[in-house]
C-alpha cells in the first residue's frame, strides 16, 4: 500500500522541467511540455494529411480523412444543434486533444491530464464558451433574464449552476484518468504482469477515449441548453 500511496504522489507532483528566467522565473511543468509536443504533433500530421487534396481524384488518404471529420462533424451538429454548429470545430479540437493526452501515457509520457490544472483550464475555456454562446444567441439582456427561467425562485440555483458545470467537467476528467492510474497499479501489486496488460487495453485506452467523448459531450450538451 505504501507503493501504492508513493506512486500516487509521484503522478500528482507536477514536475518543472524548466523555468524561464522573467518575471522572476516561470516555471514550466511537465504537463504544458508534453501539450506542446501533442501540439507539434498534430500541427505535422495536418499539413502532412491535407497535402495534395484533390475534388476529382480523391486519394485513399483523403478519403479516410473526410470521413473522419465528417463523422465528427455530423456527431457534434446532431447534439449541439443548429444553433451552435459555429462551435463545432473548437469540440473536434478538445476531442482530439483529450483523447491523444489520454493515449500518451502508452509512449512514455505523462498525460496532461493527470494534472488537475490542465483539466481546469479545459472547464474554464469550455464555461466561458457556453455562457458566451448564450450571450450571442439571446443578447445580454435575454442571458440575465434565463437565470430567472423558468421562474425567479430559482435564480440562485441558475447562477450557481455556472460555477458548478466546469468544476463537474474537471473533476470528472481528473478522477477518472486518475482513478485509472490507481486501478492499474493495484493489478500489478496483486496479479501477474500478463494480466495489467490485458487491462491496460480497457483503461489506458478505452476509457482515455471515453473520457474525452464525455467532456466534448456535456460541453456541446450544455452549449446547446445555452443557445435554445
Amino acid at each position: 500500500m505504501d507503493a501504492l500511496v508513493n506512486s500516487l504522489m509521484e503522478e500528482l507532483n507536477c514536475e518543472t522541467v524548466f523555468t524561464i528566467p522573467i518575471f522572476g522565473g516561470i516555471p514550466i511543468y511537465e504537463s504544458v511540455v508534453v501539450t506542446w509536443i501533442i501540439m507539434a504533433v498534430v500541427i505535422v500530421l495536418c499539413i502532412l494529411l491535407t497535402r495534395n487534396l484533390s475534388v476529382e481524384h480523391p486519394g485513399r488518404r483523403q478519403i479516410i480523412l473526410e470521413t473522419a471529420v465528417n463523422g465528427l462533424n455530423n456527431f457534434f451538429r446532431d447534439t449541439i444543434g443548429e444553433n451552435g454548429k459555429q462551435y463545432i470545430p473548437y469540440l473536434m479540437t478538445v476531442a482530439i486533444y483529450i483523447g491523444i493526452a489520454n493515449l500518451i501515457g502508452l509512449l512514455g509520457f505523462k498525460p496532461p491530464t493527470k494534472d488537475m490544472n490542465v483539466t481546469a483550464a479545459l472547464s474554464l475555456m469550455s464555461i466561458i464558451l457556453i455562457e458566451m454562446a448564450g450571450i450571442r444567441r439571446k443578447g445580454t439582456k435575454g442571458w440575465l433574464k434565463s437565470f430567472a427561467e423558468p421562474m425567479p425562485v430559482v435564480l440562485p440555483i441558475n447562477i450557481l449552476e455556472v460555477f458548478i458545470k466546469p468544476l463537474s467537467l474537471c473533476m470528472r476528467l481528473f478522477g477518472n484518468v486518475l482513478g485509472s492510474f490507481v486501478i492499474m497499479e493495484l493489478l500489478k501489486m496483486v496479479v501477474p504482469a500478463i494480466l495489467p496488460a490485458v487491462f491496460s487495453c480497457y483503461f489506458d485506452i478505452f476509457d482515455g477515449l471515453i473520457q474525452a467523448y464525455v467532456f466534448v459531450f456535456l460541453t456541446a450538451l450544455f452549449v446547446k441548453e445555452a443557445t435554445e
